[in-house]
This record gives structure tokens, sequence and C-alpha cells, in this order.
């Protein structure tokens, strides 16, 4: 059973991000303040669900959050700044765009860049502990496989609309076979093999 808070007289938001080991895509960040009184015994760490049921939540939860946002950093600003602050920043991007100011912030993860003058937690396997950080999980992972299906429809030899930019064996024959997209983060390992030369 998932708590519904770590502090229960504060505003407390949940952060949670998705896409943090994929080769391509931008890395997105959900932030999500729930009523104190918020129950739902389906809501679970993202991975745990299906995607029927991630998306059916997703409603449940846009619907009955006091409120919610999710913030998104793009692959260049990913090879500029690396995927540990990218999280970081997408977090601050969607906690920047709650129309309810929290005083408090759980983070899945045990890393976080202070947000302002915000404390916060860091919850290692937040997002199977805690209701606000299950809920922004499952918003970071239901926008970013909607964001990686529209890539899909563009360059559909990656097969993004399976592996939504992470690095299967299709995934990554196909960057060797084509080279790699505007999508793609450079400064990953993205044939995963330092034998193999990317065909520029």
């Amino acid at each position: 059973m998932l708590l519904p808070y770590l502090h229960e007289d504060l505003v407390e938001a949940g952060c949670d991000e998705a896409g943090r080991g994929c080769l391509a895509g931008a890395v997105y960040a959900a932030a999500v303040i729930l009523p104190k009184d918020f129950k739902n015994e389906l809501l679970n760490d993202s991975k745990q669900l299906t995607e029927k049921r991630r998306y059916a939540l997703r409603e449940v939860i846009e619907k009955e959050a006091l409120a919610w946002a999710v913030g998104v950093v793009s692959p260049e600003e990913i090879d500029k700044i690396n995927i540990l602050n990218a999280s970081f920043l997408a977090m601050h991007r969607a906690i920047d765009q709650l129309t309810l100011s929290p005083q408090h912030l759980l983070i899945d993860g045990n890393r976080f860049k202070s947000y302002k003058t915000i404390p916060h937690t860091t919850v290692v396997k937040g997002d199977g502990k805690y209701l606000s950080i299950a809920a922004a999980s499952v918003l970071a992972k239901t926008y970013r496989d909607d964001y990686m299906n529209c890539l899909h429809e563009e360059l559909p030899y990656y097969d993004w609309d399976h592996n939504k930019g992470y690095p299967t064996k299709k995934h990554r024959s196909a960057i060797k076979l084509h080279g790699h997209s505007p999508y793609h983060r450079l400064t990953f390992n993205l044939l995963g093999d330092s034998q193999l030369q990317l065909p520029f």
C-alpha cells in the first residue's frame, strides 16, 4: 500500500522522470500535488502497470490532483548538461508550471538539485512508496510515450513505438544501418560497442 504523504501538514508535490536511460528523445518529468485523502488502489510505479492502466490512471490523476505539470528537456540540452542535470531540470520545469505552490518536494531517486528555497526529500524507489511520486511517474511515462510515438511516425525504422528510445537490439541495429537521427543523444553510447563506428 502506497503512502499518501510524508508531511501531513504541508502541501507536498511528488516528482519523477521518464526516459533517463534512453538513447533518443527528450527526458520528461512530472510534478503532482494530490489531495491528502486521495486513494487509488491501482496506482503504483508506472513500470509495474500495463500501458492501458497507465493511461486510465492518467485521466484519474489529472482530474483529481490539486495541481500537476510536465517538464521536458530536449536531447540537445541533455548532450550539453548531461542526463543527470537534465533530469533535475525537467523536474524543475514541471514544478515551475504548478498552479499551486508546494511547501515540500518528494523526489524519486537519491539525488536532486534544490528547487529555489523549497525543502525536498529524496526517496529511493519512491514511485513504489508514495502516491504522489507514483502519480508523477505515470504522467511522465505516458506523456513521454505519446511524444516517442509521434517521433516514430516521422522515423519508423528506429522502432520507437515499441522501444520508446531505449537501447534495444533493433534500435541499435537501425542506428548502425541509418545513422543517428536529430533526436538521438550524441553523448550516449549509441551502438553499445566501441568497436563499431557510426555511419555519420
